[in-house]
Parts: C-alpha cells; structure tokens; sequence
C-alpha cells in the first residue's frame, strides 16, 4: 500500500484537500466538508484495512454497489434474528450479516475517496438515510428474535435515532462529523453484537451474574443508558458552544 494514498486518504477524512496530481471531477455546488471525528479503538487498523481491499476492488464495483450491498445486509440481519426465534441457527446468520454490513457499509466511502470519485452530499443523504432504515431492521428483528425484550429494542431504536439527530445537527452547524463516543464506533457495536449471537448460539439461556436478565436485555439497556449520556453531554456542549459563537450584544 502507498504511503501517499495513506496520507491523501486521512487528509481527506479530515475535510483537507489533496494534492496528490489526481483530478477530481468538480462539486456541483460549493460544499464545504465536515471534519470527520473518529477516534474508535479501530479506527487505525480499520483504515488501512478499507483502503487496502479498496486498491484491490475491481473496477466494475462502484461505491453504490457497496452502499447496496450494505443496506441489503441490514435487512438480512433483521431477517436472520427474526428466523432465530425457531432456530438458533439465525443467530449465525446474523452474524454473517453483521461482517456484510461492514464491508457495504465502510467501504463504500473509502473506495470513492480512494478513486478520487466523492459525492459529498449524495454519499453522506443516502449513507445515513438507509442507516436509519437499518436501524428498524436490527431492533425490529431483534424484538421478534424472542432473545430481546421488545420494550429494550423499541427503546434502544428511540436513543439510537435521538442521537443520530444530534449528530447530525451538529454536522450542520459545527462542520464536525462525529463517527465515534467513547472510543465505540459503529464497527465496535458490530463485534459486540456478534460476540453476543455467539454466545448465544452456544448457551441460548445465558444470563448475566446470576441475575434473571438475558444477555441482550442488560445488553439493550447498558446501551440505552449509554447513549442517553452521549445525547446529554453532547447537546450541552454543542448548545453552550453555539450560544459563545452567536452570542447576541444587547
């Protein structure tokens, strides 16, 4: 792998332009590139993974096949948990999706950035707009999977897309994309997940410390709590940040 791509393709994540000698085919209008925060324990590796199988993606594989691959992902993984109700075997399969999703999913953007090929504002509408359909099919699968309580799923979604909100606000108004909290990012989200299904998949009544609670019911309202938090401390900081920025001189 080159260094120089490397380097180009970080430059880029940050909103900075490169000066690498290729062309890039120009914007239809002047849009200005958000910052993109990632510090996920990944996030390095992964990276240098994307744009390796990038380099080596054949030319006929664009980024919307990837963008649809990713979403057709989503919704197996929905119908695999929804299937596990009767045989655990959906657990599996899920999991597979799950490594489906991620591939669609983060590879879409590397491969455009890497073929100097960006539709910022097309990659980041349809990304986030099929995000949040993956989002109804995970938890709606998970809710019929009968390993999690429908309650903790239609909860999870509810934080899950009040957060997205924010995020996507403060996009808007900060320049600032936030890929990441905590040092969690989406693909950390999906190791957990499949650790569960695997867990699962070998002791379906696994509970947690003795207690009467499932393996993805604690697991549902960790994540719950957790994002609750984020969604606070982030719109605080946001609002006070804005307030400094816009104050009014009366």
């Amino acid at each position: 792998m080159s260094a120089h791509l490397l380097d180009d393709f970080a430059r880029a994540e940050n909103g900075i332009g490169t000066d690498s000698g290729r062309t890039a085919r120009p914007p239809a209008t002047t849009f200005q590139h958000a910052r993109r925060d990632q510090n996920a324990v990944s996030a390095g590796l992964e990276r240098r993974l994307l744009v390796w199988l990038a380099e080596r993606t054949p030319s006929r594989v664009n980024s919307d096949h990837l963008t649809l691959l990713g979403f057709g992902a989503s919704f197996l993984t929905g119908l695999a948990y929804f299937l596990a109700r009767w045989n655990s075997s959906g657990l599996l399969a899920a999991t597979a999706c799950l490594a489906l999703n991620w591939l669609g999913d983060s590879l879409d953007g590397t491969l455009a950035r890497v073929r100097n090929l960006e539709r910022p504002r097309y990659g980041f509408y349809v990304d986030h707009m099929l995000d949040t359909f993956g989002a109804l099919f995970l938890m709606g699968g998970l809710a019929a999977s009968g390993y999690l309580d429908w309650r903790v799923a239609a909860g999870m979604l509810v934080v899950f897309l009040m957060l997205a909100i924010e995020v996507y606000l403060a996009t808007y108004t900060l320049a600032a994309f936030r890929l990441s909290f905590w040092r969690l990012g989406p693909t950390e989200i999906r190791i957990l997940l499949g650790t569960a299904n695997l867990v699962l998949w070998f002791r379906p009544s696994t509970r947690v410390l003795g207690t009467s609670y499932s393996l993805l019911d604690f697991g549902g309202c960790v994540a719950i709590a957790a994002m609750a938090v984020m969604l606070t401390v982030a719109a605080a900081q946001h609002t006070a940040r804005l307030y400094q920025e816009e104050r009014l001189n009366h």
